[in-house]
C-alpha cells in the first residue's frame, strides 16, 4: 500500500486521457500512492440514472485526496432521453456530480492559480500570476431552483417583496427561479482563506469581486464580512470591484491585481477569464478544498468531439496534480514537478495543438516526466 490513498476519478470524454498523462508524471516522480478508481460521469448517468453513485462518494470518505478528470454534462431533457429506457419516465433529474461533491463533501475553497509560464505562445502577457479563490458551495450553484414555480413558492415571494409584483401575473411554467444564498459563515470563511494564502505566499493585495450595488442583499453580505476579516490582515492592502469592471481592468490591467476572492458565480466567470490570459483550458487547473477532503481537477470539460484522439493538452491536469502534491504536504514533489512544466513550456519543443504544435496528450506527458 501506498504512502497516500488518492480517489481517481477520469470520468468521461478527455478525462480519461488526461488523467492518464499526469499519471506518467506522478509514477515518474516517484509518488507513493495506493490509487482507487471510481464511477462518476454521464455513462453512470446513463445506466444507473445517477451520475454520482454511492459507492464513489464511499470511496471519497476514505481516501487522502482525488484526481478527477471531466464530466459530459447536458439540459435536463437531453439527459433524460439518454438514460436507459428502462429508468426513463421514474422522474429522475440530472444532477451534477461536482456540485453535489463539493456541497456533500463541504469542498468551500476552490482555489484556482493562473500564471503564464515563460515561453507559452498563447500567454495574454508575460508574467502574469493570479490566484482567484471562489465560494464554492453557495451563491447561484446553491441548487435551490424552481422551474416551474410552485404557487406556494410565488405567494411567498409576492409577500415578501415588492419587486416581485410584476411577476406574480405569470403561471407558473411561464418563468423560472433560481435563489442566490450567501450565508455569513460562508463569505466570511472563503475570505479568511484568500487572506491567509495571500499572507502564507507573500502576496500584497486582494480584491473582493461582487456586484453588491445592485444585488444588495446577498452580495452586500458578502462584501461586509469580507470587509470584516480584512481587518484581521492590516499587512495585506485591499480593494473591490464590481464582477463587470474587473473583466475589463484584468484584461487591461493584469498585472494590478494578485488574490482575488469572489461568491461562486462570478468566481467561476473570472477564473476562467484568468485563465485564458494564461493559455486557456490546456492550462486551467483547480482546487475544491475542505478540512478533511481535496478534490483536484482541470476545468476543461470532456470535449466529446476530441475524445479518444489523444489530442488535447494535458497540463491543466498535471497542474492539478501539482497542487494535490502541495495540498498533501508533499512540496519537494509538486516544485519538481511545476519546474519541469516550466522547462518544457520554455523550450518550446513540445507543444499541444492549443500551442501551435503537434504534439499528442501522451508525448507532453513523457516530456514533463523526462524532466522531473
Amino acid at each position: 500500500m501506498g504512502k497516500h490513498k488518492i480517489g481517481w476519478l477520469p470520468g468521461d470524454g478527455i478525462g480519461v486521457e488526461v488523467c492518464a498523462a499526469a499519471r506518467v508524471v506522478l509514477d515518474r516522480l516517484g509518488f507513493e500512492a495506493e490509487y482507487v478508481e471510481g464511477d462518476i460521469g454521464w455513462e453512470c448517468w446513463r445506466r444507473e440514472g445517477d451520475a454520482f453513485p454511492e459507492r464513489t462518494i464511499d470511496l471519497l470518505k476514505s481516501v487522502d485526496a482525488a484526481m478527477f478528470g471531466a464530466i459530459t454534462s447536458k439540459p435536463v431533457k437531453a439527459a433524460e432521453a439518454e438514460l436507459a429506457p428502462g429508468l426513463q419516465g421514474k422522474g429522475l433529474v440530472y444532477r451534477s456530480p461536482i456540485v453535489r461533491m463539493r456541497q456533500l463533501f463541504d469542498l468551500y475553497v476552490c482555489l484556482r492559480p493562473c500564471k503564464a509560464y515563460p515561453g507559452n505562445p498563447i500567454n495574454f502577457k508575460e508574467g502574469i500570476d493570479l490566484v482567484v479563490f471562489r465560494e464554492n458551495t453557495e451563491d447561484l450553484y446553491a441548487g435551490v431552483e424552481f422551474n416551474p414555480v410552485p404557487e406556494e413558492v410565488a405567494e411567498t415571494l409576492g409577500q415578501a417583496s415588492k419587486s416581485f409584483a410584476p411577476f406574480k401575473k405569470l403561471a407558473g411554467d411561464e418563468y423560472a427561479v433560481s435563489c442566490k444564498i450567501n450565508t455569513r459563515a460562508g463569505s466570511e470563511r472563503i475570505a479568511r482563506a484568500a487572506f491567509e494564502f495571500a499572507r502564507e505566499h507573500g502576496r500584497k493585495k486582494l480584491t473582493i469581486v461582487h456586484k453588491a450595488n445592485v444585488v444588495r442583499a446577498t452580495d452586500g453580505l458578502f462584501l461586509e464580512e469580507a470587509k470584516a476579516v480584512a481587518k484581521d490582515f492590516p499587512d495585506i492592502a485591499v480593494n473591490d470591484a464590481n464582477i463587470d469592471a474587473i473583466c475589463m481592468w484584468l484584461l487591461k490591467n493584469p498585472f494590478d491585481y494578485d488574490v482575488l476572492v469572489a461568491p461562486n458565480l462570478y468566481g467561476d466567470i473570472i477564473s476562467d477569464l484568468c485563465a485564458q490570459m494564461v493559455g486557456g483550458l490546456g492550462f486551467g487547473c483547480s482546487g475544491n478544498i475542505g478540512a478533511q477532503l481535496g478534490v483536484f481537477e482541470p476545468t476543461h470539460g470532456s470535449a466529446p468531439k476530441y475524445a479518444g484522439q489523444n489530442k488535447v493538452n494535458p497540463l491543466a491536469t498535471i497542474l492539478a496534480a501539482k497542487m494535490m502534491l502541495d495540498w498533501l504536504g508533499e512540496a519537494d514533489m509538486a516544485s519538481r514537478l511545476e519546474a519541469a512544466v516550466a522547462a518544457v513550456i520554455a523550450e518550446g519543443a513540445v507543444r499541444t495543438y492549443d500551442m501551435g504544435g503537434i504534439a499528442t496528450t501522451m508525448d507532453m506527458a513523457e516530456a514533463v516526466a523526462a524532466k522531473v
